[in-house]
């Protein structure tokens, strides 16, 4: 018997906006990621990109519970010594607020190319606007 493969329809991927106006970061993270996959259809197979594209507005007001708002520290590294740079989060919402909602999803997503091309499904905005009310996006409720 063979395993039953399903046919993925490029056309019929839907667009979800979600604001993130007061959602915490790691929730909202695991809801976005799962809606890139595709877990939430019943066609989703481990190895194919059958998820929906998804718009996050308002990253500034995500919010993180805790301390991590001033003991979380994101480490980048230029590959030559002492070129460590740490920023907190609280220097990352300042500049780029995109960046928090950003990096929380792509690591709870595939670490090879199916992940890299369902990164590309992401578009986070600070503020209410964004430029995908073409697409018709549908309003979904952040993960509180």
């Amino acid at each position: 018997m063979k395993t039953y493969l399903p046919k993925v329809n490029l056309d019929q991927r839907k667009w979800h906006v979600i604001d993130a106006d007061g959602a915490v970061l790691g929730r909202l993270a695991v809801q976005v990621a799962d809606i890139l996959r595709g877990k939430n259809k019943p066609v989703f197979t481990p190895h194919l990109d059958a998820g929906d594209f998804v718009v996050v507005i308002n990253a500034e007001k995500v919010r993180l519970t805790g301390k991590k708002e001033t003991a979380k520290a994101y480490m980048s590294y230029s590959g030559w010594k002492g070129g460590e740079k740490y920023t907190t989060v609280a220097q990352l919402r300042a500049k780029h607020p995109e960046k928090l909602i950003l990096h929380a999803v792509k690591g709870m997503i595939p670490k090879n190319r199916l992940g890299s091309q369902l990164l590309t499904k992401l578009k986070v905005f600070k503020g209410p606007k964004h430029p995908h009310a073409a697409q018709k996006p549908e309003p979904l409720k952040a993960a509180a």
